[in-house]
């Protein structure tokens, strides 16, 4: 294996590297204001139960709308949607806007949240709050996952992956070493 050479890059720069989730669309209810939200910054943190965490700037409006609602839906877009994300990123709620009508979404009700589902998309998952001690220093959300919606085909959607500087990835192809791992490991 050819070891590549290597040069000193910006560490405001390290996310083009460090952030291979794929860009979700993260809806929000509260009283009456919906909103829909562009976000990149997000992890798994369990698997039983379904456990996520993201991070979510104090001066996104949806935040309050999250923080008080205390749940979400995590909406996984597919790439012929970039332009409908980059939409949504750069407009701002606080502007009410109702973006599921500005885009062409379509709002389908969550089975146990408020916040509306967007139909478009690959798959949704309605969370919950689970754990709010970091919201105030770090802005981490951390959520249970309480039902998931996932289309049945492609059965590896090909995703939007942000790379900093408006420039996006896709999700390429894949490599399955199943054989070679231990079960305990997959």
């Amino acid at each position: 294996m050819k070891i590549p050479e290597k040069h000193d890059f910006p560490l405001t720069d390290i996310r083009r590297y460090l952030e291979p989730g794929p860009i979700v669309l993260v809806s929000s209810c509260w009283k009456d204001e919906t909103n829909i939200m562009v976000m990149g910054w997000h992890m798994m943190l369990g698997f039983s139960p379904a456990m996520f965490g993201c991070y979510i700037w104090e001066g996104n409006h949806s935040f309050e709308l999250i923080r008080r609602s205390r749940e979400c839906v995590i909406n996984l877009p597919t790439a012929d949607m970039v332009d409908t994300v980059v939409g949504i990123g750069n407009c701002s709620g606080s502007e009410r806007i109702d973006k599921f009508a500005k885009f062409g979404l379509t709002a389908r009700p969550g089975r146990y949240v408020d916040a509306q589902l967007i139909a478009e998309c690959h798959a949704n998952f309605e969370c919950k709050l689970a754990d709010d001690r970091q919201i105030d220093e770090y802005g981490l959300f951390i959520w249970e996952v309480v039902k998931a919606h996932v289309a049945p085909s492609p059965k590896r959607p090909e995703t939007l992956h942000y790379r900093g500087d408006a420039e996006f990835m896709t999700s390429g192809g894949h490599i399955s070493r199943r054989s070679k791992f231990k079960p305990q490991n997959l």
